[in-house]
């Protein structure tokens, strides 16, 4: 007898619906194969899908699969932060508190901590399995502002330059001046395909600081058409390589660093990601991204 599949969707890096990164979680996935599990991502024509699993290992609390409406991805961070509050409000039914547990990924275990705060909205961080690292030279400025749609003089501000990082997934980093030339930026087809071609999924972070704002705070917008999605409201897997981003442009000291990151206001999605970095002797040992995420709905997929 064919099998139904529940499911639900969260809007995540908000505590309010209707903004923030929609995600759709199947929570009974067995028997989907991976031609399933996309086919089924590709239905939901959301930036991401997971499939919950049983754990292999009963150390952690369970097996997630993230899918693009294009690709599986290793590691994302909107999918993390949704599956950890829904994992937690399911197992906490309701009850307010404090859970950790670790979800594996195709990365490696994912060390999550969530904070219950009602029965459909919870806030998790998680630590990045993998440190960002440089997977290329950065993209000269006039290729940058030519994919954009830009003026050159537009690309970098202080001493943020174009930059490759990957903690998982691999992006352009691209600096622009200002949040009016962040709000003009768009994909200029054909020239954003040949200057980002070189990467195997061509996808751009674009950044720029906030003036004026308390402390470490950027707003971006990521277009990832090798991703299959034209524009993502919040990017977790993006935030963790801006860490990197941030390690060679950012006048950074030892210690701990908070770093607010604004996403989706272009497209009317405001998002709101944390990104912790722990600096020793000049070098990241650490970081963790966290975010709200509030349930939206729930279904089942028929069989």
């Amino acid at each position: 007898m064919p099998m139904s599949r529940r499911f639900v969707t969260l809007d995540v890096f908000t505590g309010q619906r209707f903004t923030g990164n929609p995600l759709a979680v199947v929570l009974d996935s067995a028997g989907l194969d991976t031609d399933g599990m996309q086919t089924i991502a590709k239905e939901f024509n959301l930036s991401e899908t997971v499939f919950v699993e049983p754990p292999t290992d009963p150390h952690h609390r369970a097996d997630i699969r993230i899918f693009t409406p294009a690709r599986e991805l290793p590691f994302a961070g909107h999918p993390t932060v949704g599956t950890a509050v829904l994992l937690a409000l399911l197992d906490q039914k309701g009850e307010k508190g404090a859970v950790a547990f670790g979800l594996k990924e195709k990365v490696g275990i994912v060390p999550c901590a969530v904070e219950v705060e009602s029965d459909v909205k919870g806030r998790a961080r998680f630590r990045l399995p993998r440190l960002p690292s440089t997977w290329g030279e950065g993209k000269e400025a006039s290729d940058c502002a030519w994919a954009l749609g830009l003026d050159p003089t537009e690309i970098g501000f202080e001493r943020h330059i174009p930059s490759r990082h990957s903690a998982g997934v691999a992006y352009d980093l691209i600096p622009v001046a200002s949040l009016d030339a962040l709000a003009r930026s768009r994909p200029q087809g054909e020239a954003f395909e040949k200057v980002f071609s070189d990467s195997d999924h061509p996808a751009a972070y674009v950044y720029t600081r906030v003036p004026g704002a308390t402390g470490h705070r950027f707003r971006a917008r990521m277009f990832g058409f090798g991703l299959g999605v034209a524009e993502d409201p919040a990017t977790g897997s993006a935030a963790a390589a801006f860490a990197g981003a941030l390690m060679q442009c950012e006048p950074l000291g030892d210690g701990e660093h908070n770093i607010v990151i604004e996403q989706g206001v272009e497209m009317g999605r405001p998002s709101e990601i944390a990104l912790q970095m722990v600096i020793e002797h000049g070098a990241l040992v650490s970081a963790e991204i966290g975010g709200h995420a509030v349930m939206v709905s729930r279904g089942e997929l028929l069989g």
